[in-house]
Formats: structure tokens, sequence, C-alpha cells
């Protein structure tokens, strides 16, 4: 998803890029009257289901597959910036090995830290699904709250590039504290490196095969 969406954009980033911040703004403003709508005690409109209980989960690859265009169509608004910078401008003034060698890299490293995610959260996925059935309606409310506060903030920082494209100064308070927050979250990244996000994904890996054994384990005791 990122290589084709990177190299359609890679010919037209500049004048795109110029009407970005409108959709930021637009969609910003958005995601903060859907966290109204919501902390207010509403429910997003949907269709109704019949069944309390949700689609299969399934292991084939085909499910997997989907799940990591998912991810990647949902993350390209926040990276597909770097991508752009990293892997087509090594294609533009490097050589096609070079290029091949940056987005080997960058799909490796985001791939480690997808496969984290997702195997914390199917681990953790029993408890936290039970601790949100109690909370009940607060969860929405809460979920409501962080919807407010980002869709303005996202909205802001589209207006903020709107205002320097047009020549204004790039200082900005608001602006500074969101960056501040995004160099001390990658610091710590950066601290623990890329050898322990892969000793993480081992830890996880074992922890989940070793569930699954003792499922196994119990079924047939069952049985």
């Amino acid at each position: 998803m990122f290589g084709v969406f990177g190299l359609a954009l890679a010919s037209v980033a500049g004048p795109i890029q110029q009407r970005l911040p409108w959709f930021t703004v637009v969609f910003g403003l958005t995601l903060a009257l859907a966290g109204a709508w919501l902390l207010a005690g509403r429910s997003m409109p949907g269709p109704r289901i019949a069944t309390s209980r949700g689609p299969a989960l399934t292991r084939s690859a085909l499910s997997m597959t989907l799940f990591g265009v998912a991810y990647a169509l949902a993350s390209l608004g926040c990276t597909i910036g770097p991508f752009l910078v990293t892997v087509v401008a090594t294609f533009r003034t490097g050589s096609i090995v070079e290029g091949v060698t940056v987005f080997t890299a960058y799909a490796l490293g985001m791939g480690v830290v997808v496969a984290v995610v997702s195997l914390a959260v199917a681990l953790a996925r029993g408890s936290v699904v039970a601790a949100l059935r109690r909370a009940g309606r607060l969860v929405s409310r809460l979920g409501g709250l962080l919807l407010v506060v980002a869709g303005l903030y996202v909205s802001y920082y589209g207006w903020y590039e709107i205002r320097v494209l047009r020549g204004a100064s790039a200082d900005d308070p608001v602006i500074a504290g969101g960056a501040a927050l995004q160099r001390r979250l990658a610091s710590g990244l950066d601290l623990i490196g890329a050898t322990g996000v892969i000793v993480a994904l081992v830890i996880l890996l074992i922890l989940s095969l070793w569930g699954t054994v003792v499922r196994r384990r119990r079924s047939r005791r069952t049985s």
C-alpha cells in the first residue's frame, strides 16, 4: 500500500501538499464533532446488528493481509510524509538497489512495530474487553473526549500549515508543545532501539505460543 501510494503521489506531491492543510482542517473538525456527539452520550449511527457476537476471527492469510492493508490506509495520514522523503527520494537520487534496500528496511521496521502492537493487543484482549464492558457508557464518553481533543488539534495543525504557507511565522506554542511530545516519544523509541523492539516481539511470540498450547491442552482435557 505504501509503495503504490508513494509512487502514485511522487510526481504530484507538490500541488497536492498545498491543498492537504484544508483537508486536515475539515477532517479535524469532523473528528471533533463526532467526539462531541459521543461525549453527549449518543451512539454513532450505523447498522443495527441483531446478534451480540462479533464477526468470527480467522487465521487465514487473506484476513491478515486485509488487516495489514487497513492498517496501512489508516496510518497513511501521519506516515506518508516520512515514507516519501526516505524511500521515494532515494529512488530519485540513488540507484534502484539503494531504493529497494531503503524500502525493505522501512517495511521491516514498520512490520516489527505493527507485529508487537498486534500481539500485545491480542494477548491482552480478554482482560481489556472485560474491563471495557464493566466501564459501560463511560468508555464511550472518554473516547468522545479523546476525539474532541485530537480533532481540535488536527484542525488547528491544518490551519497552522495554511498560515505558514501564506508567509506567517512558524512559531506557535501549541504546535511546539505537540512537537516536543513527539520528540520525547521518538527518543523513547530510539532508547529502546531495534534490538529492544525485536526482543519484545520474541517475548510476545513465546507468550502467544504458550497460551495456544495451554488452551489446546485444556480443550483436550474437557473433551
